[in-house]
Formats: C-alpha cells, structure tokens, sequence
C-alpha cells in the first residue's frame, strides 16, 4: 500500500495569509506555472500520462492550495483589504485559465495522448478525465482564432468580475441594513431564541434592545412568528429589495450587473456554436438538451400545481376563518403558515429546537455515515484557525486516514450567506505514488450559541448540515486517484446534489432522530408525540415548496435559454410565474437581484440540477425504505458506486447501477406528499 500524504503541509495556513502580498505571490505562481505548461508541452512529443497530465495536475494543485485559503476566508471572513486582493487577483486567474483553456498545442498533446498505443494502459477514471479534458478544451474555445479568440477572453474576464461584484453588492446591501427596537411590546409573538439573539446583536454593537438584521438566523423568526405586522412588513421589503433600485443604497444594485451578465454569457455561447447559454450549459450535464429540462420542470409542475393550490386554499381559509384575514401578503404568508402549521400539528421549529444541540446533531450525523458507510470521524483539536467556532474532523476507514473536513456553522459579520461545501484539497495520486487525501470546507449560517446555552438548530438547519455533510462525502469518500475525476470533479451538474439530498432523508426516520436529537440540558429523546407532529407535519405545503423551487428553476433556464438583447428579466419572471405560481409576490419584490446561484454561483441555467437530482436522491433513498434505512449492505453499496466513482464514470450509469433501473419521479413525489 503507498503511502498517503497527511502531514503538516496539507492543512492551510490561514493565520499565515498575507493580505498584502496576496497578489505579487499569485503573479509569481502564474508565471511558473505558464513556464511549466510550454516546457511540458514542447517536450511532449510522444506524450503520456506520467509525463504530460501528472505534471500537469501538480501545477493545478499548486494553484489550488495557493488560492483556495484565499478564496475560503473572502467568503467567511471578509474584510475590506482582503476584499480587494482577491478581486486584484480575479483578472490574473482569469486569464490564466482563459489562456489554458485555448492552448492549442496542450489541446494537441491531450489528443495525442488519448489516440495514442499508451492510452490502451489506462484505467477507466484516466479515460474519463481525458475525455472531459478534451471536451472542455473545445468548450473553452480552443479552437477559436483571431478576433473571435480574443473577445471571448474579454468576456470570461468581464464575467469573472461580475460574479464577484454580483456577491459582495449582496453581501453589502445585506448588511447595510438593520433595525434596532427599543420597546419589547413590538416584539410580541417571538420566541425566545429569537430574542435572546436579537439581544445579544444588539449588546455586541453597544447598543440598548432587541437588534435585527436581514442575514436569515435574525429575519426568519420576524418573518414566522412575529406578530407585528409593520415589521415582518419592512423586513420583507428590504429581504425582498436587497441589491435592487427599490430599496437600499443604490450603489448595490444587481439590476445592471444582470443585464450585463445575461448579454456576455448569450454573447459567449454564439462564439463557441450554441444558440444560447442554456445550452452550452447542458453540453456539461446528464440532460440531452435544453428541451428537456424544460418538460422535466413543466411535467413536474403540472404534478404538482392542484397540490399547490389546495395548499394556498387551506392557508387562506385558516387566515380568514381564525384570524379574520381578508388579503394574504407576502410578509403574512410565513406567518400564518407557521400558525396553520402550530394549529394542524401542534408543533413547530422553536419547539423543537432544544432537542437538536449542535453537538447531538454532530455526533448523530456521524452515526448515521458511521453505520451506512462504515467509516469512523473524530475531532482535532491542534489546527490553524480563523474563528473560534470553526472545527476540523478527520475521516478513517479500517483504522486507516481518508478524509479531513472543516465545519464553520454559524452566522456571523463579514461572512456569506447561505450554506455550501467547497473542496479544499482533492484526492490524487502524486508523481512518486504518494496519496493526497481529499479535504472539504463545510459552511453553514446556523444560530449561534446564546449567552451560556449552546446553539440549538432547528429541524431546518439540521436537515441543511446532512445537506451539507452530504456533498462533503461525496468529494471525501471517493476511491478516485485522478483528480479531475475526483470527488465532486467532473461530476455532471445536475446529478452534483444527489448526495447531498439524499443525506436529507435520514433527517425524517425516527431510528436516526434517535441518535441526532436529545434535549440539550437533560439529553431526554424527542418525545413521541413531538417526533409523531414533526413527521405529520414533514410534508406540510410541500406543493407551494415544490413550486416555487419549480419558479426559480424555470425562470432561470427560461432566461439563458430565451435571451435576447433588450429582454427584460422582470417580465421573464412575470410569465414564468403567470404559469406555475400560485402566489404573485408584490410588484417591488426583486428576488433575482440577489439570486446569487445563477448570478455568482456556478448555477446558471442549472438550478434545476436541484429538482433533476432530487429525483435520483428520493428514488436511491427508496431503496433503503425497502431494505432498510440502515442496512449495512446498501449503504456500502451506495458509497461503491455513487460515492466512490467521483465524476470518473457517467451518472446515469452509476446510479442505474446502483438501483438496478433507470430513475424515476414516482419516489420524489411520494416522498413529497404530492400525488402524481
């Protein structure tokens, strides 16, 4: 057995980023790297793996482990100079994969390397890997000349920075806005966590009362139980309006960064052969085509909607009929649905959340991979940090060192919304047969601890940490040594979350909730009754969830697939909803101005990869229902096939593998409480 690389130099060294030199150390690191492509290049005659992509991969992985620190702390903990290094430094990188990506003669020793006698040697990943490489060679515009060439560098720079720019006008207009309350009857209906957080921001500024802001832990208890209506008012207008002209500093208005994005990408696709975005989007994923996608989502739809409308009935009928409501607002409905929710199944997340202490979820979360995937996690106490909440945990199978992850779970100033999973170092083998285990950052915006309390979740922000946790397996569980195809990489888009949905389903079976919850202070199991409501209740209004899921995934695809100069992006969403909402959002709300998905990350004219691989994840759960949620044998199974192969064989394949047929939607909407 070689041996694996697990020293000191395989962790980042936050505290010893450089902010100042930052830049100068990346242009240093270019240059090498550019100096060690042509040599590997021209020396390349008769190329093979060891000696064109081995080299290769090293230089890449210089690279990564150079930028990803950077990267990772600019999203967790932002300051004003680090914030302007790295978007310094966007245009360098840029460039540099712009120019890698229409090296001609690396495209060439690529061919002549997959044409070659030596080809016949490789492994199933080593094919595979040459196969994407190939293909994103020719996505990238290797075979463009002349002025072509050269405007789609423009395009990929000018795109570069507008993801970034896209982020922080968020991330700013998120944090520009706050609301101090001084007089606690205003507050009437909120529970105590939601207070005593409140109170504790508040205490944090110096200041006297209870202070809100728009990052989710603070806006979406207003949001559910507060009864002041002029306050779930303004908060929703500035949630709603956030990086828009119709609320807020208008320097952080997304509005002209949209535009300008939509016309690039349409602009970029023409020059590589696509007709629009959404199919150069598609070229990468498992769907065939942009049609496709569009009669997935719309079939789905037309499942879901009459689910959707006798949902919105109900809740109209509960406002109406208990509370004398005549019009529903969009600052009600989660209100009242949270009502309607207490009044149908006696039960909501506040009441749950002292049986989910962060530390029981933890040590739940790593039973249930403990058991399905049979490997062990434990925590490390001596690493280099950056907030006093991040952890880092070490994976093993068979007594042996696999995997390392951080965990960063709570929210906090200068950090990013949201929750995600991003490699931190990948899986390969190196050049003198030495294994590089894979490392993964998990990131999450959970409640922090409360004066001497710990931090209680609720059902939701757990259900998000075994999302989480999911993907991270996915990229630390892999048996791939080939890094391209290692992990998450070269997985298809769209089957990218099946992982991490499929982590979900244990979140909902009451013999894991008997090892993920147990009261913080008397470790007592969520009583019966609590777990009985909480099961009832699991698929409350899924219809009105599927569709407005459905909303986003169309408007997006619709956008990059229908665009057009001087389309408005406003009427895109009016129609996409005139077709499948139930509900009409007021004429102010600007949501896409902060859809960072699709404006800077990643997800353009793919979030319905959400949707299309909650198919695959329901109906790979489906076959635990029927063998068991912890049956030893599927669980292994599932790691061998889905887990393990990385992006080194196609998804449908391996997930056909997996449940012995090709997927269907008939687990997703069972699952969902919707009947076909």
């Amino acid at each position: 057995m070689s041996q694996s690389v697990w020293d000191a130099t395989s962790l980042p060294n936050f505290t010893d980023v450089d902010v100042a030199n930052i830049e100068a150390d990346l242009e240093k690191l270019l240059k090498h790297n550019q100096s060690a492509i042509d040599a590997c290049v021209s020396e390349n005659t008769q190329p093979t793996w060891e000696s064109l992509v081995l080299p290769l991969d090293q230089l890449h992985d210089d690279l990564n482990n150079f930028w990803s620190p950077i990267g990772h702390l600019n999203s967790v903990k932002n300051t004003p100079e680090l914030r302007a290094a790295y978007n310094a430094c966007l245009p360098k990188l840029t460039q540099f994969y712009t120019d890698l990506g229409q090296n001609k003669a690396l495209y060439q020793a690529y061919k002549n390397l997959a044409e070659s006698e030596a080809a016949k040697e490789l492994n199933q990943a080593q094919i595979e890997a040459l196969t994407q490489t190939i293909r994103d060679f020719e996505l990238s515009g290797v075979g463009l000349e002349g002025e072509a060439k050269k405007r789609y560098g423009e395009i990929s720079q000018r795109l570069s920075e507008l993801g970034s720019q896209f982020g922080e006008n968020v991330l700013d207009a998120t944090q520009a806005w706050s609301k101090l309350i001084t007089d606690e009857s205003e507050l009437s209906g909120l529970p105590e966590s939601a207070l005593a957080q409140a109170k504790q921001m508040a205490e944090a500024k110096e200041k006297d009362g209870w202070l809100f802001t728009l990052d989710f832990p603070s806006y979406m208890p207003v949001m559910s139980y507060a009864d002041n209506a002029a306050l779930r008012e303004e908060m929703y207008r500035a949630f709603a309006t956030r990086a828009s002209d119709q609320g807020g500093d208008i320097k952080f208005n997304n509005a002209p960064l949209i535009d300008e994005i939509l016309a690039l990408r349409h602009e970029m696709a023409h020059i590589l052969g696509f007709e629009n975005y959404a199919e150069l989007s598609v070229a990468t994923k498992m769907a065939d085509n942009g049609q496709q996608v569009i009669d997935f989502l719309e079939d789905l739809a037309k499942k879901s909607k009459s689910s959707a409308e006798q949902d919105l009935a109900q809740l109209t009928a509960f406002a109406k009929d208990e509370n004398g409501v005549e019009t529903l607002n969009a600052w009600d409905m989660t209100y009242y649905a949270e009502k309607l929710r207490q009044h149908k199944y006696s039960i909501s997340q506040e009441e749950l959340r002292p049986y989910f202490p962060m530390n029981k979820v933890l040590s739940g979360l790593f039973h249930v991979a403990q058991t399905l995937f049979g490997v062990d996690i434990r925590e490390e106490k001596e690493f280099d940090s950056y907030n006093k909440n991040l952890q880092l945990f070490t994976i093993s199978k068979d007594g042996e060192d696999i995997a390392r992850f951080y965990l960063d779970p709570y929210a906090r100033e200068a950090k990013r919304g949201g929750a995600w999973m991003d490699s931190c170092r990948t899986r390969r083998r190196l050049s003198d047969n030495r294994l590089q285990l894979p490392i993964a950052y998990l990131v999450c915006n959970f409640t922090p601890p409360i004066g001497n309390k710990p931090a209680l979740l609720t059902h939701d922000e757990v259900t998000t940490l075994f999302h989480e946790f999911g993907h991270g397996l996915h990229h630390m569980l892999t048996q791939v040594d080939v890094s391209s195809v290692s992990g998450i990489n070269g997985v298809a888009w769209d089957a990218v979350e099946l992982p991490s949905q499929f982590m979900e389903n244990w979140c909902y079976e009451p013999e894991a909730l008997a090892h993920i919850a147990g009261h913080y202070e008397t470790g007592e199991p969520l009583p019966q009754d609590l777990l009985d409501k909480m099961l009832a209740a699991k698929n409350f209004q899924s219809g009105m969830q599927m569709m407005r899921q459905l909303e986003f995934s169309l408007f997006d695809f619709r956008l990059h697939m229908e665009y057009q100069k001087g389309i408005s992006v406003q009427s895109v969403i009016n129609d996409v909803r005139s077709k499948v909402a139930v509900t009409t959002p007021p004429e102010f709300n600007r949501f896409q101005t902060s859809f960072s998905h699709i404006f800077a990350g990643g997800y353009a004219a793919g979030y319905y990869s959400y949707k299309w691989a909650e198919v695959l994840s329901a109906d790979a759960f489906s076959k635990f229902e029927e063998d068991g949620i912890f049956n030893k044998d599927t669980g292994a199974r599932f790691r061998d096939t889905i887990l393990a192969n990385g992006g080194s064989r196609p998804a449908a394949e391996l997930f056909a593998e997996f449940r012995g047929r090709e997927p269907s939607t008939d687990a997703l909407l069972r699952h969902s409480g919707i009947a076909a």
